[in-house]
């Protein structure tokens, strides 16, 4: 069995801006990834799983590179689905998990049809909330933390 990893990281100075990839973040907890424009609230951080992305792109015979999803996180080998309320544990830094990453307008724009094939089974990823502050880097193990959540 293959250890689940960070894929990639990607940082957005600004709503609507850039996704540029870095090899490693700052979290601050409660607060999100340091120098990206979601701060503060349920939506610091968003993930994605790469097996999904892949699968999407060969359905829709696309190759839009997983930047164009416009999530921060990118993790291989650990399902999001239906995950709600669990802790995701990358090196030392957690995320609480809240909720399923709706697909918007700009998936279309970026791929016609993407939105709705991105529907089903949360395959737009996740979003959540940074619990600890800590560095994360690309290469970094991924897992799910088994006590309960940090928050009520």
């Amino acid at each position: 069995m293959t250890s689940a990893i960070l894929q990639a990281i990607w940082i957005k100075s600004a709503r609507g801006g850039p996704m540029v990839a870095v090899d490693a973040a700052e979290l601050v907890a409660d607060r999100g990834i340091v120098g990206n424009a979601n701060q503060c609230g349920k939506r610091q951080v968003t993930v994605i799983e790469e097996e999904v992305w892949n699968d999407l792109m060969q359905r829709m015979d696309a190759t839009l590179p997983p930047s164009a999803r416009r999530a921060n996180l990118m993790v291989r080998g650990v399902r999001l689905e239906e995950t709600r309320g669990r802790i995701l544990q990358i090196g030392s830094c957690r995320i609480e998990i809240f909720g399923e990453t709706d697909p918007c307008h700009q998936m279309d724009e970026a791929l016609p049809g993407l939105k709705n094939a991105m529907i089903p089974h949360w395959a737009g990823g996740v979003f959540g909330k940074v619990v600890n502050d800590g560095k994360i880097t690309v290469g970094d193990n991924v897992s799910w933390a088994a006590d309960a959540p940090a928050t009520p």
